[in-house]
């Protein structure tokens, strides 16, 4: 018997689907057992579905304040970036000039050089700026890192917008400012949301840059606090995988609401106008 074309391919993407569910299966199941029970086999379903780990974690992360520390860096990260993004892109994509040239060429290198390379000065620079400690500190330090990548990303999209649509609303009297967020704003809603979700997980799940400027117990994000379950002697197993089925989740359910959006931005970015 042949065996189609299709159904390897099928099989082959089955396989790769189960290799990278395989660790969150792990997380899942064993966030339900006791740490003996973990302990001893963390493959098998858990004896008894029990909620307790979940409550305890619940309890001693503070769930609802680092949940909301979490939420106000993600959303006003975010929300900084995109504006900052959208106009930066369309001005570099639209009128090219030296300088704007020299200012691509800076946004590009923000790109390729690692975080651990200005980690010391960035919080240096941050610490002169009274920003330490601080969640708005956070955030200005995610608008300095993300903006490169989402203006490159932006940039693609708007080169395939045509430029016919904003010299027709020229011609009829539109200043710029109301062009951009009259007539490009609204076109770009596909790519600004895959910015959003792309940048929603780095956001939500990231440790280091949080881990280097707050130390104020208070203003701990999910992975910080989740992170405190793992001392030098004790590692609190049971506690810790519930802890990170509860950071998941709404970084999950942004996915899935965005994810047409998202699908959506990549195709329409990628296909020349």
């Amino acid at each position: 018997m042949k065996v189609k074309h299709g159904n390897i391919w099928s099989i082959l993407i089955l396989c790769v689907v189960i290799i990278f569910l395989f660790p969150f299966y792990i997380i899942f199941i064993n966030s339900f057992k006791e740490n003996g029970e973990l302990l001893r086999n963390v493959l098998s379903l858990p004896q008894k579905f029990s909620f307790l780990n979940y409550q305890k974690a619940f309890s001693q992360l503070n769930y609802f304040r680092v949940f909301r520390n979490s939420l106000i860096v993600t959303v006003f990260s975010n929300l900084g970036v995109i504006v900052i993004s959208s106009m930066a892109a369309y001005r570099l994509e639209r009128y090219d000039s030296k300088l704007n040239r020299i200012i691509g060429s800076v946004f590009m290198a923000g790109l390729i050089i690692p975080f651990q390379v200005i980690m010391i000065p960035l919080t240096i620079v941050l610490k002169n700026l009274h920003l330490i400690n601080n969640l708005f500190g956070v955030i200005v330090a995610y608008w300095g890192m993300a903006v490169p990548f989402t203006v490159f990303l932006i940039r693609g999209y708007i080169h395939n917008i045509p430029v016919e649509m904003e010299e027709a609303a020229s011609l009829d009297g539109c200043t710029l400012v109301k062009m951009f967020y009259k007539i490009i704003l609204p076109l770009l809603k596909p790519i600004l949301f895959t910015g959003i979700t792309i940048n929603t997980f780095w956001f939500w799940n990231d440790f280091l840059l949080p881990q280097l400027i707050i130390s104020d117990e208070t203003l701990r994000t999910i992975p910080i606090a989740i992170n405190a379950f793992f001392g030098q002697y004790v590692m609190k197993w049971d506690l810790a995988l519930p802890a990170l089925v509860m950071a998941i989740i709404p970084a999950i359910l942004v996915f899935l609401i965005f994810q047409k959006y998202v699908v959506e931005g990549m195709v329409s970015g990628a296909v020349k106008g």
